[in-house]
């Protein structure tokens, strides 16, 4: 088999890794997109293992050892990536790239220093619960029974 054509494929490969990472907004897409890529670097990596190895007749198959081993950090770095990405859209309820970072950097929260803010009816102790914000363990029972 000629060499022109797993490059090419392996090009289009990650032409379109790059593009999923670039043009997706959702994290578990972007992961998917990497690996898209890391899968290309593979390829590239057999095919020219392949053909270095029928030139030089040697069977040393470098390439195809590296290639496994890439496989197997790959596997424990989507694992490790969608365990983060389960815990953020746990905790913030969305995995969109853009809301994420908007979150981060403070657009669009409420910030702890605003002076007319009430505060928030949902946090116990806060303006329209009925349970004291401070007291023992037995006087909060009784406040909320």
């Amino acid at each position: 088999m000629h060499l022109a054509y797993p490059a090419v494929l392996s090009a289009l490969l990650f032409c379109t890794g790059v593009y999923g990472v670039l043009a997706r907004r959702n994290a578990i897409l972007v992961l998917m997109s990497v690996e898209l890529m890391l899968n290309a670097v593979n390829l590239n990596l057999v095919a020219f293992d392949v053909w270095l190895s029928r030139a030089a007749e040697e069977t040393l198959h470098s390439g195809q050892a590296l290639t496994l081993f890439t496989i197997a950090i790959a596997a424990a770095e989507i694992g490790i990536g969608l365990a983060i990405v389960l815990a953020v859209h746990r905790n913030r309820g969305t995995s969109d790239i853009d809301k994420l970072r908007d979150t981060a950097e403070g657009h669009g929260l409420d910030g702890p220093d605003d002076p007319d803010d009430p505060g928030d009816p949902a946090v116990p102790g806060g303006p329209d619960t009925d349970t004291p914000a401070t007291g023992t363990a037995a006087e909060k029972a009784e406040a909320t029974a």
